[in-house]
C-alpha cells in the first residue's frame, strides 16, 4: 500500500528516514548493561508496610463507628483515611 499521492515505485522522504534509523540503530555498538535486580524487586518490607497502613486506615475508621466517644468528630475518619491513602501510595512502590 503506498501514501495517498505517490506511485508504486516512489519512495517518500519519511519512508527513507525509517529505513535510515532502522540500519543505524541494529548497528549500534553501544553497551548496555544488564539491570540490576534490586530494580525489579522491591525490599521485603514494602509490601509488609503496605498492609500496615490499609489495616491501620480500617481500623481506625471503624473505631469511629464503634466507640461512642467518637461519635461525634469526623478525626479518626480523616486520620484512616490518612493511612489508607498512604498504603495506596506504598502499593505504587512494589514491584
Amino acid at each position: 500500500m503506498t501514501p495517498k499521492g505517490t506511485k508504486p515505485g516512489q519512495a517518500t522522504a519519511m519512508a527513507k528516514e525509517v529505513a535510515h534509523h532502522e540500519s543505524s540503530v541494529s548497528q549500534s555498538s553501544r553497551y548496555t548493561p544488564p539491570t540490576p535486580k534490586e530494580f525489579y524487586e522491591s525490599p521485603m518490607w514494602v509490601p509488609v508496610l503496605m498492609l500496615v497502613f490499609i489495616g491501620l486506615g480500617v481500623v481506625a475508621i471503624v473505631l469511629r463507628y464503634v466507640i461512642p466517644a467518637f461519635s461525634d468528630t469526623n478525626t479518626p475518619v480523616l486520620i484512616g483515611l490518612g493511612f489508607l491513602l498512604a498504603g495506596l501510595y506504598t502499593a505504587t512502590k512494589w514491584h
